[in-house]
C-alpha cells in the first residue's frame, strides 16, 4: 500500500512511520519541520533500513498540497498533522482552527485530487470534554472544554458528513488518550520545541537537568490525590494502532470511531513517582494553578479498537517510564546537533 502521512516527522510520526514500514507500506511523508526535527527521520531509516520520500509540506498551502499528493498518488493517508497543545489553543484559538480545521480541509481536496478514499485520522479524547462517565465509550456525548478539541471535533464532524455523502470514503478516527514513552532503541522520542506542555516529557526535562522542577498544574480536583488523571499509552501501542486502522480501511467503509487507550487512569503524582523510579533522580515539583480547559479524569474504554481492530495495549506505566528515560538519558538535547 502507498501510505502519505501528515506530520510523520513529529513524536506520533515518526513511531507510526517506523511501523508502518515494518509492515511493507512504501510510504511519503509531509510536515512542515515546526515542531519535528529532520533528524528523527533520519533515524527511522536506520532503524528500518528501509527508504521513505519527504516532502516539506505545509497543510495550509492547498495548491502545492494538492499537486504533491497527485504526485505521490496514496492508497491512504494517516493524518497527524497540527497543533495540539490545550493551553496554547486557548490563548491562539484562530492558529488551531486555520492549521487544524482549514489544513485538514486542504488535505480532504488534495486527496479527492488523487483519487484516494482512506484516511486514518489522529483525534483525541479532549472531544469527549469534561466526562459524564468513565471509563469514557466512543459513545459518550462528544463537546470540548478548550479551542484544541474543538479542532478535533470540526474534523470528525467533516469526515462523517464526507463519508455519508461519498459512499466510497473511509475513515478511521482514532481518539488518543495520552502517548508517552520511546522507541526501545532510545534513538526516537519525544523532543518538543520550547517549554513542553505535556506532562512526559517535562518530567523527562527535569530528571536530565534540562528544567529545574515539574509545574503540577491544580491539586484540588475530585480525584483520589487532587491532580489530574489521565490515560497513557505508549507511543509503540499506539503506532501499532495505525497500522491495525490501515488495514480496517480496506475492508470497511464510512467513518467510525475507536478510543485508544490502556483503559485505567494514572495521576500526575502517581507519573512523577513512576518516573522517579525508573530513572533513579529525584523528580522536584511545584503546584501551580489550574491551567485553562484542563479536566479532572479521563481515562478510555478500548473494547471497541479491541474487538473491531484486533489492537490491544500491551506496554505498562513502567516500560513508558523506563522507555522515555532511556530516550532522554541518551539525547539530553534531544535530536539538536550536539546532544
Amino acid at each position: 500500500m502507498r501510505v502519505l502521512i501528515t506530520g510523520g516527522a513529529g513524536y506520533l510520526g515518526t513511531h507510526t512511520l517506523l511501523q508502518v514500514l515494518a509492515a511493507g507500506h512504501e510510504v511519503c511523508v509531509f510536515d512542515n519541520l515546526s515542531n519535528s526535527s529532520p533528524e528523527g527521520m533520519e533515524r527511522v531509516k536506520a532503524l528500518s533500513n528501509r527508504t521513505f520520500e519527504f516532502r516539506n509540506t505545509d497543510l495550509r498551502d492547498r495548491e502545492s498540497l494538492i499537486e504533491r499528493t497527485k504526485d505521490f498518488a496514496p492508497d491512504a493517508v494517516i493524518h497527524f498533522a497540527g497543533l495540539k497543545a490545550v493551553g496554547e489553543s486557548v490563548e491562539k484559538p484562530l492558529e488551531y482552527y486555520e492549521n487544524n480545521v482549514q489544513g485538514t480541509i486542504n488535505l480532504l481536496y488534495a486527496m479527492e485530487a488523487a483519487n484516494c478514499q482512506n484516511i486514518v485520522f489522529s483525534s483525541s479524547a479532549t472531544v469527549y470534554g469534561d466526562p459524564d462517565f468513565l471509563p469514557i465509550t466512543e459513545d459518550h456525548p462528544l463537546r470540548s472544554t478548550n479551542p484544541y478539541g474543538r479542532s478535533k471535533l470540526h474534523i470528525e464532524e467533516m469526515l462523517r458528513d464526507l463519508a455519508a455523502s461519498k459512499p466510497e470514503f473511509t475513515a478511521a478516527i482514532l481518539r488518543y488518550f495520552n502517548p508517552v514513552g520511546a522507541h526501545k532503541s532510545g534513538q526516537i522520542g519525544e523532543d518538543p520545541m520550547g517549554i513542553p506542555n505535556n506532562l512526559m516529557p517535562m518530567i523527562a526535562q527535569v530528571a536530565v537537568g534540562r528544567r529545574e522542577v515539574v509545574k503540577v498544574f491544580g491539586n484540588d480536583y475530585d480525584t483520589p490525590d487532587g491532580t489530574g488523571v489521565r490515560d497513557y499509552i505508549h507511543v509503540n501501542d499506539l503506532a501499532r494502532a495505525h497500522v491495525a486502522a490501515l488495514d480496517w480501511t480496506q475492508d470497511h467503509k464510512g467513518a467510525r470511531a475507536f478510543n485508544l487507550g490502556v483503559g485505567q487512569g494514572v495521576s500526575v503524582l502517581e507519573m512523577i513517582e513512576a518516573f522517579a523510579k525508573a530513572s533513579g533522580r529525584d523528580i522536584p515539583f511545584e503546584i501551580a494553578a489550574r491551567r485553562a480547559g484542563d479536566i479532572a479524569s479521563c481515562y478510555a474504554d478500548p473494547t471497541r479498537a479491541r474487538a473491531e481492530l484486533g489492537w490491544s495495549a500491551e506496554l505498562g506505566l513502567d516500560e513508558m517510564c523506563a522507555s522515555s528515560w532511556n530516550w532522554q538519558d541518551s539525547n539530553p538535547r534531544g535530536y539538536e546537533p550536539d546532544a
